[in-house]
């Protein structure tokens, strides 16, 4: 099963991925993690990805579709992967679209966790508010100046992502608004169909 989770910041993707990865058994590829894990392992892409970010800038695309390349032909991605937070621009999602078919794989589906903005903000602050009572500190983005600066980018540039896998057939919207639970039972409900 490989799945794609797409949503604005704070929708629910992380949550949801990690229930996935239990129930399923697949791993999270988050480009944060791969980018991290490829400069720890010194691989060539892992190398540039550093000097990239020593230097303060922002890594490439072309850098950051060859570490996702890289973790996919991994073992534990034999059995499919969820790739959360990327792609977030329609160049990237061309790209992994590239570099499943070199390795005559495809992606079986594409999420949508549709939510409403306003809620997210309040989202947001109660995330924030629960982290500071549990004694755990809070998430820099957990911040509401902060996060709609994030949602004003998600939409300007990974918004665009969900016509691009709705004319290819493989995206489903599920409601991020209903409980936890609940959005797992829609997401479960979309892999049966698809592996159907």
């Amino acid at each position: 099963m490989r799945l794609i989770l797409l949503g604005p910041p704070g929708a629910g993707k992380g949550t949801q991925a990690q229930r996935l990865v239990e129930k399923h058994k697949i791993p999270q590829l988050s480009t944060g993690d791969m980018l991290r894990a490829a400069v720890a392992a010194q691989s060539p892409v892992g190398l540039k990805a550093k000097a990239v970010m020593d230097a303060g800038e922002l890594v490439s695309d072309d850098i950051v579709n060859a570490i996702v390349a890289e973790r996919i032909d991994q073992a534990d991605c034999k059995a499919g992967f969820i790739l959360d937070g990327y792609p977030r621009t329609l160049a990237q999602a061309d790209a992994v679209e590239s570099m499943l078919s070199e390795r005559k794989l495809k992606l079986d589906t594409v999420i949508e966790l549709v939510v409403d903005d306003k809620a997210l903000v309040g989202r947001i602050v109660k995330r924030a508010d629960d982290a500071k009572a549990a004694g755990l500190p809070v998430r820099k983005d957990d911040n509401p100046q902060v996060f709609d600066e994030r949602l004003r980018e998600y939409y300007k540039k990974t918004a665009p992502l969900t016509g691009y896998y709705y004319a290819k057939k493989l995206l489903t919207n599920v409601d991020g608004m209903a409980s936890i639970d609940d959005v797992t039972a829609q997401i479960e409900a979309v892999l049966n169909t698809v592996s159907a």
